[in-house]
């Protein structure tokens, strides 16, 4: 009978209002406007690609489309694979050349900064001091001597001239090397023991152990290699060997701007796209890895 007392006065109770501070609801407004401001160049970038003539050189202009068409996509399918170089093509030339400069980068690196880290061979510091070095310098500084080592290998013009250097990247591997320090050695030690050799130790502990550093490296490398243009720029001299962002460029430029400008702003979007598909997929692993990466076991 208690019991039963307790649970009506229990039941009756009014659950408690949580206070609001008044400096939580100032929070959440800057926070509001800061998501708007930031998201308003996407939404201008994704209604640009939908926007029939008529609406992209109205003056004031718009951001937010009223008369979507698809009309921009056919022409753009229609005006470059009626070229000499399809459409297609070029689509298939970053694909290929992204996803190989990210697998080979992510191998690479990892092998590296776990050799480095875990075997400390003579003159790693050294080794480290110079990849801090190259952190200081930017890629368009280094790609007098890149192209220079390309041409003397005979690889202008082909998918390794822009797959090979990209393979050895400094941020990438100081990432990785950061966050392979936290690995505990008697993991490993016990991996050894079991009978496991150097290389199953690597692929079988150290790479799902290091799972969120990669990933976090294959976001920023696809990324960065899907959206640049400078690359192709100097190694590719051929049509049919440009990529996406460079063909981009050149159907952006020349005569017969304002009659394409619908056809580059859907061209623009399908650029993007893929980058920011694939950072909303790892976009866990990216925040795990920028929470850890500095933290010591």
């Amino acid at each position: 009978m208690t019991g039963k007392i307790v649970f009506r006065k229990a039941a009756l109770r009014k659950p408690k209002l949580k206070k609001v501070q008044m400096s939580q609801v100032m929070l959440l407004l800057l926070m509001a406007v800061l998501v708007v401001f930031t998201s308003t160049p996407m939404i201008a970038m994704i209604c640009r690609a939908f926007m029939p003539l008529e609406e992209l050189y109205i003056y004031p202009p718009r951001i937010i489309v009223r008369n979507p068409t698809l009309q921009n996509f056919s022409d753009l399918l229609t005006s470059l694979s009626a070229s000499v170089v399809p459409f297609t093509r070029y689509i298939f030339n970053s694909l290929f050349t992204t996803g190989s400069a990210v697998f080979l980068s992510v191998l690479v690196c990892c092998m590296g900064a776990y050799g480095l880290v875990k075997f400390k061979p003579i003159g790693s510091n050294a080794i480290f001091a110079v990849i801090l070095a190259a952190l200081m310098f930017s890629n368009h500084v280094t790609q007098i001597p890149n192209y220079m080592v390309v041409n003397a290998m005979g690889l202008i013009n082909s998918y390794l001239s822009l797959i090979i250097p990209k393979v050895a990247v400094a941020y990438n591997f100081f990432l990785v090397k950061q966050f392979a320090e936290q690995l505990p050695d008697s993991i490993l030690e016990a991996a050894r023991i079991d009978g496991c050799g150097e290389f199953q130790t690597f692929w079988k502990i150290a790479m799902p152990l290091l799972k969120p550093a990669w990933s976090t490296l294959a976001v920023f490398s696809f990324v960065n290699n899907w959206n640049d243009y400078f690359s192709p720029l100097i190694f590719i001299n051929r049509n049919a060997m440009k990529t996406l962002p460079l063909a981009l460029q050149t159907m952006a430029g020349g005569a017969g701007v304002v009659a394409r400008a619908g056809t580059v702003g859907a061209a623009t979007l399908l650029t993007t796209a893929p980058a920011i598909i694939v950072f909303v997929i790892m976009r866990g692993k990216v925040m795990q890895t920028m929470t850890y990466s500095g933290i010591k076991s």
